[in-house]
Protein backbone atom coordinates (compact mmCIF):
# COMPACT_ATOMS: atom_id res chain seq x y z
CA UNK A 1 0.00 0.00 0.00
CA UNK A 2 2.83 2.37 0.87
CA UNK A 3 4.61 1.77 -2.45
CA UNK A 4 1.63 3.15 -4.37
CA UNK A 5 1.88 6.58 -2.70
CA UNK A 6 4.91 7.84 -4.66
CA UNK A 7 3.31 6.69 -7.93
CA UNK A 8 0.06 8.49 -7.07
CA UNK A 9 1.99 11.64 -6.14
CA UNK A 10 3.88 11.48 -9.45
CA UNK A 11 0.60 11.14 -11.37
CA UNK A 12 -0.88 14.13 -9.56
CA UNK A 13 2.24 16.20 -10.26
CA UNK A 14 2.16 15.22 -13.95
CA UNK A 15 -1.55 16.10 -14.18
CA UNK A 16 -0.91 19.43 -12.45
CA UNK A 17 1.97 20.20 -14.84
CA UNK A 18 -0.24 19.48 -17.86
CA UNK A 19 -2.92 21.81 -16.53
CA UNK A 20 -0.34 24.57 -16.01
CA UNK A 21 0.96 24.15 -19.57
CA UNK A 22 -2.60 24.20 -20.94
CA UNK A 23 -3.44 27.33 -18.91
CA UNK A 24 -0.28 29.03 -20.13
CA UNK A 25 -1.04 28.12 -23.76
CA UNK A 26 -4.59 29.46 -23.49
CA UNK A 27 -3.45 32.74 -21.93
CA UNK A 28 -0.75 33.26 -24.57
CA UNK A 29 -3.37 32.55 -27.25
CA UNK A 30 -5.72 35.09 -25.67
CA UNK A 31 -2.98 37.73 -25.34
CA UNK A 32 -1.73 37.28 -28.90
CA UNK A 33 -5.29 37.34 -30.24
CA UNK A 34 -5.96 40.65 -28.46
CA UNK A 35 -2.80 42.12 -30.00
CA UNK A 36 -4.03 41.01 -33.44
CA UNK A 37 -7.35 42.78 -32.83
CA UNK A 38 -5.59 45.95 -31.69
CA UNK A 39 -3.38 45.97 -34.77
CA UNK A 40 -5.85 45.14 -37.54
CA UNK A 41 -9.05 46.66 -36.16
CA UNK A 42 -7.60 49.86 -34.70
CA UNK A 43 -3.96 50.76 -35.34
CA UNK A 44 -2.90 49.62 -38.82
CA UNK A 45 -5.95 51.00 -40.71
CA UNK A 46 -5.27 54.40 -39.10
CA UNK A 47 -1.53 54.26 -39.86
CA UNK A 48 -0.62 54.14 -36.17
CA UNK A 49 2.31 51.98 -35.13
CA UNK A 50 3.60 50.39 -31.95
CA UNK A 51 7.22 50.15 -30.87
CA UNK A 52 9.63 47.29 -31.43
CA UNK A 53 9.30 44.60 -34.08
CA UNK A 54 5.57 45.33 -34.42
CA UNK A 55 6.29 48.94 -35.42
CA UNK A 56 8.97 47.90 -37.91
CA UNK A 57 6.56 45.31 -39.36
CA UNK A 58 3.78 47.88 -39.82
CA UNK A 59 6.17 50.24 -41.63
CA UNK A 60 7.48 47.38 -43.80
CA UNK A 61 3.92 46.31 -44.67
CA UNK A 62 3.05 49.86 -45.69
CA UNK A 63 6.13 50.18 -47.91
CA UNK A 64 5.87 46.75 -49.58
CA UNK A 65 2.20 45.80 -49.44
CA UNK A 66 3.07 42.35 -48.08
CA UNK A 67 0.96 40.84 -45.26
CA UNK A 68 1.76 42.13 -41.76
CA UNK A 69 1.98 38.59 -40.34
CA UNK A 70 4.90 37.75 -42.64
CA UNK A 71 7.04 40.53 -41.20
CA UNK A 72 5.95 39.82 -37.61
CA UNK A 73 7.20 36.25 -37.96
CA UNK A 74 10.31 36.74 -40.10
CA UNK A 75 11.73 39.72 -38.18
CA UNK A 76 11.15 37.98 -34.83
CA UNK A 77 12.90 34.71 -35.84
CA UNK A 78 16.51 35.87 -35.24
CA UNK A 79 15.52 37.26 -31.86
CA UNK A 80 13.81 33.98 -30.98
CA UNK A 81 17.06 32.14 -31.75
CA UNK A 82 18.91 34.50 -29.41
CA UNK A 83 16.24 33.99 -26.76
CA UNK A 84 16.58 30.23 -27.05
CA UNK A 85 20.36 30.42 -26.61
CA UNK A 86 20.50 33.01 -23.84
CA UNK A 87 17.21 32.88 -21.91
CA UNK A 88 15.91 29.34 -22.30
CA UNK A 89 13.92 26.83 -24.30
CA UNK A 90 10.61 27.40 -22.52
CA UNK A 91 10.76 31.15 -23.13
CA UNK A 92 11.62 30.67 -26.81
CA UNK A 93 8.81 28.17 -27.40
CA UNK A 94 6.28 30.37 -25.61
CA UNK A 95 7.36 33.39 -27.63
CA UNK A 96 7.30 31.50 -30.95
CA UNK A 97 3.80 30.21 -30.19
CA UNK A 98 2.60 33.73 -29.33
CA UNK A 99 4.16 35.26 -32.45
CA UNK A 100 2.55 32.61 -34.68
CA UNK A 101 -0.87 33.17 -33.12
CA UNK A 102 -0.46 36.93 -33.51
CA UNK A 103 0.67 36.62 -37.14
CA UNK A 104 -2.18 34.28 -38.09
CA UNK A 105 -4.63 36.53 -36.25
CA UNK A 106 -3.57 39.58 -38.26
CA UNK A 107 -4.01 37.62 -41.51
CA UNK A 108 -7.52 36.49 -40.53
CA UNK A 109 -8.58 39.96 -39.36
CA UNK A 110 -7.09 41.92 -42.25
CA UNK A 111 -10.32 41.82 -44.35
CA UNK A 112 -12.39 43.02 -41.37
CA UNK A 113 -13.45 46.69 -41.43
CA UNK A 114 -11.90 48.88 -38.70
CA UNK A 115 -14.18 49.93 -35.87
CA UNK A 116 -13.15 53.57 -36.19
CA UNK A 117 -11.23 55.80 -38.58
CA UNK A 118 -10.77 58.49 -35.93
CA UNK A 119 -7.01 58.29 -35.20
CA UNK A 120 -7.38 59.48 -31.61
CA UNK A 121 -9.99 56.84 -30.77
CA UNK A 122 -7.91 54.24 -32.57
CA UNK A 123 -4.80 55.23 -30.60
CA UNK A 124 -6.61 55.10 -27.25
CA UNK A 125 -8.56 51.87 -27.66
CA UNK A 126 -5.91 50.19 -29.78
CA UNK A 127 -3.33 51.02 -27.11
CA UNK A 128 -5.54 49.65 -24.33
CA UNK A 129 -6.21 46.34 -26.10
CA UNK A 130 -2.60 46.01 -27.23
CA UNK A 131 -1.27 46.62 -23.72
CA UNK A 132 -3.62 44.08 -22.16
CA UNK A 133 -2.66 41.47 -24.74
CA UNK A 134 1.08 41.99 -24.38
CA UNK A 135 0.76 42.10 -20.58
CA UNK A 136 -1.03 38.73 -20.49
CA UNK A 137 1.73 37.11 -22.56
CA UNK A 138 4.53 38.61 -20.44
CA UNK A 139 2.76 37.62 -17.22
CA UNK A 140 2.88 33.92 -18.16
CA UNK A 141 6.51 33.99 -19.29
CA UNK A 142 6.42 34.79 -23.00
CA UNK A 143 7.04 37.75 -25.27
CA UNK A 144 5.73 39.08 -28.57
CA UNK A 145 8.59 41.41 -29.43
CA UNK A 146 12.21 40.54 -30.14
CA UNK A 147 13.62 43.93 -29.18
CA UNK A 148 13.07 43.04 -25.51
CA UNK A 149 15.35 40.01 -25.97
CA UNK A 150 18.08 42.16 -27.53
CA UNK A 151 17.72 44.68 -24.69
CA UNK A 152 18.17 41.93 -22.10
CA UNK A 153 21.33 40.67 -23.83
CA UNK A 154 22.85 44.15 -24.31
CA UNK A 155 22.12 45.00 -20.68
CA UNK A 156 24.53 42.30 -19.46
CA UNK A 157 27.64 44.20 -20.61
CA UNK A 158 26.36 47.75 -20.52
CA UNK A 159 25.63 50.47 -17.94
CA UNK A 160 22.21 51.02 -19.53
CA UNK A 161 19.10 49.25 -18.22
CA UNK A 162 16.77 47.03 -20.25
CA UNK A 163 14.13 49.74 -20.15
CA UNK A 164 16.59 52.34 -21.50
CA UNK A 165 17.53 50.10 -24.41
CA UNK A 166 13.87 49.42 -25.25
CA UNK A 167 13.12 53.14 -25.04
CA UNK A 168 16.00 53.93 -27.42
CA UNK A 169 14.77 51.37 -29.97
CA UNK A 170 11.22 52.61 -29.76
CA UNK A 171 12.11 56.32 -30.05
CA UNK A 172 13.97 55.50 -33.26
CA UNK A 173 11.10 53.36 -34.61
CA UNK A 174 8.35 55.81 -33.66
CA UNK A 175 10.40 58.65 -35.10
CA UNK A 176 10.67 56.76 -38.38
CA UNK A 177 6.87 56.70 -38.53
CA UNK A 178 6.94 60.47 -38.94
CA UNK A 179 8.79 60.14 -42.24
CA UNK A 180 6.60 57.26 -43.50
CA UNK A 181 3.10 58.19 -42.30
CA UNK A 182 3.43 61.88 -41.41
CA UNK A 183 4.19 63.55 -38.09
CA UNK A 184 0.56 63.71 -36.96
CA UNK A 185 0.35 59.91 -37.18
CA UNK A 186 3.69 59.64 -35.40
CA UNK A 187 2.23 61.65 -32.51
CA UNK A 188 -0.84 59.42 -32.41
CA UNK A 189 1.56 56.48 -32.34
CA UNK A 190 3.23 57.96 -29.25
CA UNK A 191 -0.18 58.19 -27.56
CA UNK A 192 -0.93 54.56 -28.40
CA UNK A 193 2.52 53.47 -27.21
CA UNK A 194 2.19 55.30 -23.89
CA UNK A 195 -1.28 53.86 -23.22
CA UNK A 196 -0.10 50.36 -24.14
CA UNK A 197 2.93 50.75 -21.84
CA UNK A 198 0.71 51.66 -18.90
CA UNK A 199 -1.77 48.87 -19.62
CA UNK A 200 1.07 46.34 -19.72
CA UNK A 201 2.06 47.39 -16.19
CA UNK A 202 -1.52 47.19 -14.94
CA UNK A 203 -2.04 43.76 -16.53
CA UNK A 204 1.18 42.34 -15.12
CA UNK A 205 0.88 43.83 -11.63
CA UNK A 206 -2.92 43.86 -11.31
CA UNK A 207 -5.26 46.58 -10.14
CA UNK A 208 -5.06 45.48 -6.52
CA UNK A 209 -1.50 46.68 -5.98
CA UNK A 210 0.08 45.58 -2.73
CA UNK A 211 2.12 47.68 -0.33
CA UNK A 212 4.96 46.60 1.94
CA UNK A 213 4.85 48.30 5.34
CA UNK A 214 7.68 48.77 7.85
CA UNK A 215 6.88 50.25 11.26
CA UNK A 216 9.37 51.00 14.04
CA UNK A 217 7.58 51.69 17.30
CA UNK A 218 7.89 51.27 21.04
CA UNK A 219 4.27 50.07 20.93
CA UNK A 220 4.98 47.31 18.42
CA UNK A 221 2.93 44.60 20.14
CA UNK A 222 -0.15 46.78 20.54
CA UNK A 223 0.20 48.04 16.96
CA UNK A 224 0.55 44.51 15.62
CA UNK A 225 -2.58 43.36 17.44
CA UNK A 226 -4.52 46.41 16.19
CA UNK A 227 -3.49 45.71 12.58
CA UNK A 228 -4.56 42.09 12.95
CA UNK A 229 -7.92 42.93 14.50
CA UNK A 230 -8.87 46.03 12.51
CA UNK A 231 -7.36 45.17 9.12
CA UNK A 232 -7.29 41.39 9.27
CA UNK A 233 -3.66 41.36 8.18
CA UNK A 234 -0.95 39.26 9.79
CA UNK A 235 2.27 40.93 10.89
CA UNK A 236 5.86 39.79 11.43
CA UNK A 237 7.93 41.14 14.32
CA UNK A 238 11.59 41.81 13.62
CA UNK A 239 14.33 42.82 16.02
CA UNK A 240 16.68 45.63 15.02
CA UNK A 241 19.21 48.04 16.42
CA UNK A 242 19.30 51.80 15.95
CA UNK A 243 22.37 52.81 13.93
CA UNK A 244 22.67 56.16 15.72
CA UNK A 245 21.51 55.35 19.25
CA UNK A 246 22.46 51.69 19.42
CA UNK A 247 19.12 50.96 21.16
CA UNK A 248 17.13 47.81 20.45
CA UNK A 249 14.25 48.47 18.05
CA UNK A 250 11.10 46.48 17.45
CA UNK A 251 10.09 46.43 13.77
CA UNK A 252 6.73 45.41 12.34
CA UNK A 253 6.54 44.15 8.77
CA UNK A 254 3.26 43.52 6.96
CA UNK A 255 1.70 43.65 3.50
CA UNK A 256 -1.56 45.48 2.77
CA UNK A 257 -3.50 46.46 -0.32
CA UNK A 258 -3.63 49.98 -1.72
CA UNK A 259 -7.17 50.41 -0.37
CA UNK A 260 -6.07 49.48 3.15
CA UNK A 261 -3.18 51.94 3.20
CA UNK A 262 -5.15 54.90 4.57
CA UNK A 263 -6.69 52.84 7.38
CA UNK A 264 -3.28 51.50 8.33
CA UNK A 265 -1.93 55.04 8.65
CA UNK A 266 -4.88 55.93 10.88
CA UNK A 267 -4.17 52.96 13.16
CA UNK A 268 -0.50 53.91 13.49
CA UNK A 269 -1.36 57.56 14.17
CA UNK A 270 -3.80 56.56 16.89
CA UNK A 271 -1.56 54.00 18.59
CA UNK A 272 1.83 55.72 18.33
CA UNK A 273 2.07 59.17 16.66
CA UNK A 274 5.89 59.02 16.99
CA UNK A 275 6.25 55.72 15.15
CA UNK A 276 8.45 55.50 12.04
CA UNK A 277 6.35 54.34 9.08
CA UNK A 278 7.66 53.39 5.61
CA UNK A 279 5.40 52.16 2.78
CA UNK A 280 6.59 50.85 -0.58
CA UNK A 281 5.11 49.28 -3.70
CA UNK A 282 5.53 45.58 -4.35
CA UNK A 283 4.55 43.80 -7.55
CA UNK A 284 3.96 40.21 -6.44
CA UNK A 285 2.84 38.58 -3.22
CA UNK A 286 2.76 34.80 -2.97
CA UNK A 287 2.68 32.24 -0.18
CA UNK A 288 2.89 32.88 3.54
CA UNK A 289 -0.24 34.18 5.25
CA UNK A 290 -1.14 37.10 3.06
CA UNK A 291 -4.76 35.98 2.86
CA UNK A 292 -6.97 38.46 4.66
CA UNK A 293 -8.77 37.36 7.83
CA UNK A 294 -12.32 38.36 8.59
CA UNK A 295 -12.73 41.49 10.68
CA UNK A 296 -15.79 42.59 12.66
Amino acid sequence: MQSSLPAETARQHKRSSKLKVLRKALLIFLGAALVSVALEIFLVPNRIIDGGVTGVSIIAQHLTGWPLGVFLTVINLPFLFLGYKQIGKTFAISTLYGVIVMSVGTALLHPVEPLTLDPLLAAVFGGIILGIGVGIVIRVGGSLDGTEIVAILLNKNSPFSVGEFVMFFNVFILGSAGFVFGWDHAMYSLIAYYIAFKMIDITIEGFDESKSVWIISDESKALGEAILKRLGRGVTYLHGEGGYSGDDKNVIFCVVTRLEQAKLKTIVEEMDPNAFLAIGNIHDVKGGRFKKKDIH
